[in-house]
């Protein structure tokens, strides 16, 4: 049940930019920039990062 917990946990804020982006806006900043999907991109990964180490120092996964 931790497990599912931790998994959870990282997926989740990863769901909500997903979804977010997934709609089409035209008013968004990251669309009018040359490096805003890799921005957004870089983003997810360091929310993933960040939230693994944290639990690996937590001793949660």
């Amino acid at each position: 049940m931790p497990f599912l917990t931790v998994v959870s946990t990282i997926f989740i804020p990863l769901t909500f930019l997903a979804g977010i982006y997934g709609m089409n806006f035209a008013n968004m900043p990251e669309l009018q920039t040359q490096y805003g999907y890799f921005v957004t991109w870089g983003v997810m990964a360091l929310i993933t990062i960040g939230m693994i180490r944290y639990f690996k120092r937590k001793e949660g996964v």
